[in-house]
C-alpha cells in the first residue's frame, strides 16, 4: 500500500523557519522523482520544488529561490522541505507528490499558515 505522509506544517511569523517531511512507503522510492506542491485558498495547485531519484536535479519555482531547499535521503524513503524567510503569500497546504513514469502518488497535505 503507497503512503506518502507528511508532517511539520503549522502556524508561523513572517520571517521564520518551517521544516516539513514527507515520509514515503509502499513503492521504490529511490527511483521516483519527488515534489512538493502547494495550493493557497482560491488558487489553483502549484509546483513548489522537486528533486531527482538520486538527487542531483532539483528545481524551484521562482518564488521561492533561495528561501526554500528540497531534499531527499533515500535510505529513509524522506524528502525533506527546509523554508526560511517565510512570507504571508506562502501560506497554503503543501503536498507531497511522488511520480514516475505513469506512476503517480499524492499525500493527504499539511497546513503552512504564515501570520503575526
Amino acid at each position: 500500500q503507497v503512503q506518502l505522509v507528511e508532517s511539520g506544517g503549522g502556524l508561523v511569523q513572517p520571517g521564520g523557519s518551517l521544516r516539513l517531511s514527507c515520509a514515503a512507503s509502499g513503492f521504490t522510492f529511490s527511483s521516483y522523482t519527488m515534489s512538493w506542491y502547494r495550493q493557497a485558498p482560491g488558487k489553483e495547485r502549484e509546483l513548489v520544488a522537486n528533486i531527482s531519484s538520486y538527487g542531483l536535479s532539483r528545481n524551484y519555482v521562482d518564488s521561492v529561490k533561495g528561501r526554500f531547499t528540497i531534499s531527499r535521503d533515500n535510505a529513509k524513503n524522506t524528502i525533506y522541505l527546509q523554508m526560511n524567510s517565510l512570507e504571508p503569500e506562502d501560506t497554503a497546504v503543501f503536498y507531497c507528490n511522488a511520480r514516475q513514469y505513469d506512476y503517480e502518488y499524492w499525500g493527504q497535505g499539511t497546513q503552512v499558515t504564515v501570520s503575526s
